[in-house]
């Protein structure tokens, strides 16, 4: 049985039981040696106190925490079998390499595939190519509607018996109330999460950015913020009468953050994530009218930017998430208006959080390692997300104080439409670890 330990590291593990941690607090935070057996976390104590190993990794410096789960990729591949791959804009193989390289070790595939992951095959195809890879924990969520094309609900329950983690016709709301609500019942009657993209497509209909200012410094169709905060108080409205756990997607707006604010005060079964662009960029990033910056829900304005901060710091957005969207340059190169919206953001996520959430003071490590690890496990009772023992060793090793600039021509994924090119940053992934073995190493 191969021994590793990763050694002299800061390990931080939010979801540590009171009776694992040290002092018996909830959550570990301690400088020590992390034992891993069998692909399995086996110890965790005082540095260089426990015993010899196969292969040792110096930690000292490092942040060694549970490994990342990011509740919202597109992964792009069509969940068929065979098929050629070369023009897709990302694969599960690169999409997972990506993730690695940005420290997650389970992704949650959405189903705007094409065709939609609406069925049991589609799902175990994903699970099967996942495993495949041999690289980030792939789960799939299935598609709410059949063809998500929000007329009628899918076969939820053949979906989580192939092993769909949740539902979502992301890239849409299912805007036929009717349909909506027979979809929550039939999640909340398995058990399952309904993922929203919240926007209500009447409102955002023919918009290209943040209805405001930029429409016309842009002379372009904007959408509405409306479109946002009316879908969410209807989603939070639907979870109560249910009583189906609901994620909200990508909150971009203040408006958003008072429905979500006021849904949870009456405790309503709702969860909420935000994104790196919602966090780092505003819409007056458009002004050059550069498609990478193209995105949906939109780039909002500063104050909007502000509100998603505090409602992360505040707890009000419970987790962390990518929206990694990848597409192809010629995609891309289409202009502003004909472009599809969408940004890459495996590979950057940390950095960009450490800048926008970690610098200004707005999260500590813990904090910020709880939003990528403990929370997301949590909102989708994942087993994972811990360094608890005997817990699977999926870990991230980071330095949280290395310098580097974000530069998408050396990144795994199979596409480059990252809207962080050029910045120059700190934080970044050292090693990568998926059941105890070492899927991606920074040896520069």
């Amino acid at each position: 049985m191969t021994r590793l330990v990763l050694a002299g590291g800061r390990i931080i593990d939010p979801a540590s039981p009171a009776g694992q941690a040290p002092t018996g607090q909830a959550g570990r935070d301690e400088v020590g040696d992390l034992v891993i057996e069998g692909g399995r976390i086996a110890r965790i104590g005082p540095a260089g106190k426990l015993g010899e190993a196969d292969r040792t990794i110096d930690c000292r410096g490092r942040t060694v925490s549970p490994g990342f789960i990011d509740l919202h990729v597109h992964l792009r591949e069509p969940p068929i079998s065979g098929g050629d791959r070369t023009g897709l804009a990302e694969t599960i193989a690169t999409g997972t390499a990506a993730a690695v390289a940005g420290g997650f070790t389970t992704v949650c595939a959405m189903p705007n595939t094409d065709p939609p992951m609406d069925c049991a095959e589609a799902v175990a195809y994903y699970i099967r190519r996942g495993r495949e890879t041999g690289l980030a924990r792939v789960l799939p969520v299935g598609a709410m509607t059949r063809r998500r094309a929000g007329r009628e609900p899918a076969d939820l329950s053949a979906m989580k018996a192939a092993g769909a983690v949740a539902f979502s016709d992301d890239g849409s709301d299912v805007a036929d109330a009717k349909v909506f609500e027979a979809v929550l019942r039939r999640a909340a009657a398995i058990g399952a999460v309904a993922i929203c993209h919240c926007e209500d497509a009447r409102l955002a209909a023919g918009g290209i950015v943040n209805d405001g200012p930029m429409t016309l410094a842009l002379g372009l169709p904007g959408i509405p913020a409306e479109a946002e905060i009316e879908a969410v108080e209807r989603a939070c409205r639907f979870a109560r009468a249910t009583g189906c756990r609901v994620h909200v997607c990508h909150v971009s707006t203040a408006g958003a953050v008072e429905s979500l604010r006021r849904a949870k005060s009456a405790s309503a079964p709702v969860t909420a994530e935000a994104t790196p662009h919602h966090l780092a960029l505003t819409h007056e990033a458009l002004r050059g009218r550069e498609s990478v910056f193209k995105v949906s829900p939109p780039l909002r304005s500063a104050s909007d930017v502000a509100a998603v901060v505090e409602a992360v710091r505040d707890g009000t957005i419970d987790c962390l998430a990518t929206d990694h969207a990848p597409h192809t340059a010629a995609a891309k190169a289409k202009g502003l208006v004909a472009a599809p919206p969408g940004m890459i953001g495996l590979e950057s996520a940390l950095a960009v959080y450490v800048r926008a959430l970690v610098e200004p003071g707005v999260l500590d490590w813990p904090d910020l390692i709880a939003r990528l690890t403990a929370h997301p496990a949590h909102i989708l009772g994942l087993t994972a997300g811990t360094l608890a023992m005997g817990a699977a060793a999926d870990v991230t090793v980071i330095d949280p104080d290395e310098p580097w600039v974000i530069d998408p021509a050396h990144f795994a994924s199979r596409a480059r439409n990252c809207p962080f090119a050029g910045w120059k940053v700190k934080g970044r992934v050292k090693q990568t670890l998926v059941g105890g073995r070492v899927v991606y190493e920074d040896l520069a």
